[in-house]
């Protein structure tokens, strides 16, 4: 009943500034965007006020589940955490029916559409090169498409990404990788990246992020700071930077802070330690200093903060998962990417509210963020 009300205000204030002046006129235009836009930040709102503490703590969560089938342990899990989202790999992806079959089954467990997202770069980096009865342009590796030095083929490579997404109903891609591939011992990224070049890393990854924008589909720019300068494999162990500060604002953070400058909406932290910018070897991804301090503060970035998945080791290897939501939060992260222990993690945080290691304010101030993209992208519709 209530979300009915909240529709028929949005379209009473609509069809009142529509009344003010004619359409063709471009201020009245405007009035009537500006009204729409401020419509749906009261939706979002509105929403927020209507959920549980641990629907909320759901939204802040992206979870997964490496199965081809829904079965009893998925649906529960999905039940129970109420997730806000849901990241699938190449074992989801094993025939195209059944895969397509999985997502709606996923997506039907949920009253407040989940972001749908998958790693799908391109290159070595694809979910579904193994899948059955599936034909699609395969999209080459990013240094690849780097050396060509056209940006034409990283928009055209963004494009192409999305119409896969888009053929399984996903809404989030995990790219581009806009770290600078600056060491050569570097496996974990490797031809993941466009190339050692700042600025050419910078202008292919904001225009294969726009071939994915321009095809409804969230890009995810990663792993800040930058993951290319390191030797170490944080799936393994925690990766050092050991490049000055003045250093990484001239190389490595090129490409982030041309993305915030161009408005990105996602940016993924990347599991590192940079002492030159936390002054202690705290991951990016758990540190205050860098999230708050530095990427929001300094470098002006106010949109969505999402880990790396938090079950890679280091991060395990080095902190409870108790600490780990703890500092995570703390830190300005608004989405925490598959949690070690996805069961336990919505008591784990109600137990830091408790214990005022964290403040509802903060989940708060995340969820309001993360509904609001999900509108912008019509993931959640306000006219349904």
């Amino acid at each position: 009943m209530k979300r009915c009300i909240v529709i028929v205000i949005i379209c009473l204030l609509i069809s009142s500034v529509m009344s003010i002046k004619p359409l063709k006129n471009k201020e009245s235009k405007k009035e009537v965007e500006e009204v729409i836009e401020s419509s749906k930040k009261d939706y979002a709102e509105y929403l927020l006020d209507n959920m549980s503490l641990e629907e909320k703590i759901g939204q802040m969560l992206i979870i997964s589940y490496r199965k081809e089938n829904m079965d009893s342990n998925l649906s529960n899990l999905l039940n129970n955490i109420k997730p806000g989202g849901f990241i699938f790999f190449a074992e989801n992806f094993e025939d195209y029916d059944t895969s397509k079959k999985l997502i709606e089954d996923i997506k039907n467990t949920s009253s407040i559409p989940m972001l749908l997202g998958v790693d799908e770069e391109g290159g070595r980096v694809d979910r579904f090169k193994n899948m059955k009865n599936y034909n699609y342009e395969k999209v080459a590796p990013m240094l690849n498409i780097g050396a060509t030095n056209n940006v034409l083929n990283a928009y055209q490579a963004g494009l192409n990404l999305a119409k896969i997404l888009n053929d399984f109903n996903l809404n989030i891609d995990f790219a581009p990788v806009i770290d600078v591939y600056s060491n050569t011992y570097n496996t974990v990224i490797g031809n993941r990246s466009f190339g050692s070049d700042a600025s050419l890393v910078s202008s292919m990854g904001l225009n294969l992020a726009k071939g994915l924008m321009d095809s409804n589909i969230i890009p995810v720019y990663k792993h800040f700071p930058g993951h290319g300068n390191t030797k170490t494999d944080s799936h393994y162990d925690l990766p050092i930077v050991k490049e000055s500060k003045e250093y990484l604002l001239k190389n490595d953070l090129i490409p982030f802070i041309d993305a915030i400058n161009n408005g990105a909406e996602v940016i993924m932290i990347g599991h590192l330690a940079v002492p030159s910018i936390t002054n202690d070897y705290t991951p990016a991804s758990l540190s205050k200093t860098l999230i708050t301090d530095f990427l929001k503060n300094e470098l002006n970035y106010q949109n969505l903060v999402i880990t790396d998945a938090l079950n890679m080791q280091a991060i395990t290897k080095n902190y409870s998962d108790k600490e780990t939501l703890k500092l995570a939060i703390n830190a300005g992260v608004d989405i925490l990417l598959m949690p070690n222990n996805e069961e336990k993690t919505v008591d784990l945080i109600k137990e830091l509210l408790t214990e005022e290691k964290i403040t509802e304010e903060q989940i708060n101030t995340s969820v309001l963020k993360i509904l609001n993209l999900k509108i912008k992208y019509n993931i959640i519709d306000v006219e349904e």
